[in-house]
């Protein structure tokens, strides 16, 4: 078994794999115990609040420990895999202590030092599921010698057994099972000092004693109407001694299904929730005749220069948001509220809102600003396949200045749209439509959208808000306009 003190046994700890982020959730393991690694290679994929990251390991080695089972979620800075780079494979353990709970682990050392290695390389935003199999959750390794098969029979249930029946012995917290601290996930630790429980009181239900939600409420439910448990000296034990079961969920399965609130989803809430209780929001509304615009998409699929790349209505929209945002520069700014300034950006990072299997996000074309026209359709084609595909790295996702967010697609006339944080402005894009349409004096059919647009009203007033949203709206009835105003 390994230890802490085994020189040759290096730890590699749960990194940053995003600004600011605090977990991470372990959605699959690609090696096993025994495997051999190489520096560079991809060992785990995780899951955080902005993106799924495959984790390639620094070392070369063999496999000694998993120190965590699939699906659970790590801090930062946890030790999730322990690699011997002596290059001895691990030593068979006996049956009987392949588990040791962790209240007869000996004292852990102290932290060692963290490696050198090379960081982690963001792979981007994958979409495998979890594995159904979950493998047991290991605690701190100790000696095989101190591996009580007693200990296993009273805590984990299994070993030989006694030569005498027993009673069936209570579930009982994890504090009088001998754990220094019970087991639970963050977001389950969140919700006990939410709702004023100890956790060292709770009976875990979970794998592997692992404290859940339900058994949360169902601490909350037993203090509010306590029922104790008889004790029986084992000694004199007669008969199994039952536990009342938890109260059932207080919700019908067949009626509801009840999603867990993370990774991208619990960041976009979360997001949106800030965004919209600190920036006064406005929103303004253009109707316009885009059938130039849809004319000069047609002329470009057959221009040469754009051979191979993805030309749509939604590429001139981009430039003209561009062009209108070069005409009024002090859209293109963010709020610092610790230093009461108001920040003007003099580059464009372009936020294209895309909606993936895993909930919304917004990746943003770099400079967008000092872009040609077919450099800028190549970028968004990209960005677009990337974010279908889930493959989005959590840098594509930081630094945005102004967004799009195109809900035609979806048939929609129009939105009134949220501002991602930091951010000044977002521009909707309704479903382009056949319309009645007065030009030239004679009511016509035509190509009509409606364009929203909201901005912060702090540092944007509604004239600035204004003239941006009408030179995007002329320049997309004019398209020529991009010439004479670029």
């Amino acid at each position: 078994m390994t230890t802490m003190t085994d020189a040759s046994v290096r730890e590699f700890k749960m990194p940053d794999v995003g600004e600011g982020l605090t977990e991470a959730e372990i959605l699959k393991w690609y090696v096993q115990v025994g495997d051999t690694v190489t520096d560079g290679q991809v060992v785990c994929e995780v899951e955080t609040a902005k993106a799924a990251v495959e984790l390639p390991i620094p070392y070369d080695g063999v496999v000694r420990d998993l120190r965590f089972p699939e699906g659970t979620t790590v801090d930062v800075g946890t030790s999730i895999i322990a690699i011997d780079v002596s290059g001895k494979a691990p030593a068979e353990a006996p049956a009987e202590a392949a588990e040791v709970p962790a209240a007869a682990a000996a004292p852990a050392a102290a932290p060692e030092k963290k490696p050198e290695g090379r960081q982690p390389v963001l792979v981007g935003y994958g979409v495998a599921a979890s594995s159904t199999k979950r493998r047991p959750r290991k605690g701190p390794e100790v000696p095989i010698q101190q591996a009580s098969v007693a200990i296993q029979t009273e805590l984990n249930g299994h070993g030989p057994a006694p030569a005498d029946p027993a009673p069936t012995a209570p579930a009982v917290p994890a504090a009088a099972a001998g754990q220094s601290r019970p087991l639970a996930k963050p977001p389950v630790r969140k919700l006990a000092k939410d709702l004023g429980v100890d956790l060292t009181t709770v009976i875990p239900s979970g794998p592997d004693g692992i404290i859940t939600r339900e058994d949360v409420h169902a601490a909350v439910t037993a203090t509010e109407t306590p029922v104790p448990a008889p004790v029986v000296p084992q000694a004199q034990a007669q008969a199994p001694v039952t536990v009342p079961a938890a109260p059932a969920a207080s919700y019908d399965a067949a009626r509801e299904t009840r999603v867990p609130v993370k990774g991208v989803r619990k960041a976009t809430a979360q997001a949106m929730v800030g965004s919209a209780f600190t920036a006064p929001h406005v929103t303004e509304f253009v109707t316009v005749d885009v059938t130039r615009t849809l004319k000069l998409v047609e002329d470009l699929k057959q221009d040469k220069d754009f051979t191979g790349l993805r030309v749509n209505p939604l590429l001139l929209i981009a430039k003209a948001l561009l062009v209108a945002i070069k005409r009024n520069p002090d859209i293109n700014a963010s709020w610092d509220e610790t230093n009461q300034e108001i920040v003007l950006k003099h580059y464009v990072n372009l936020g294209i809102a895309a909606a993936t299997p895993r909930g919304l996000i917004v990746p943003n074309i770099k400079d967008a600003h000092a872009k040609a026209l077919p450099q800028l359709a190549q970028e968004l084609g990209e960005l677009v396949t990337t974010a279908k595909e889930g493959r989005t790295s959590p840098t594509a996702m930081q630094g945005g200045t102004v967004t799009i967010t195109n809900v035609g697609v979806f048939g929609v006339d129009t939105g009134t749209p949220i501002l991602p944080p930091g951010e000044s402005a977002i521009l909707a894009v309704g479903a382009i439509k056949l319309q009645p349409w007065v030009h030239k004096g004679k009511v016509k059919p035509r190509q009509v959208t409606t364009l929203a647009l909201s901005f912060d009203h702090r540092l944007i007033d509604g004239e600035l808000g204004s003239k941006v949203l009408a030179d995007v709206a002329a320049i997309l009835e004019q398209p020529k306009k991009l010439i004479t105003w670029a």
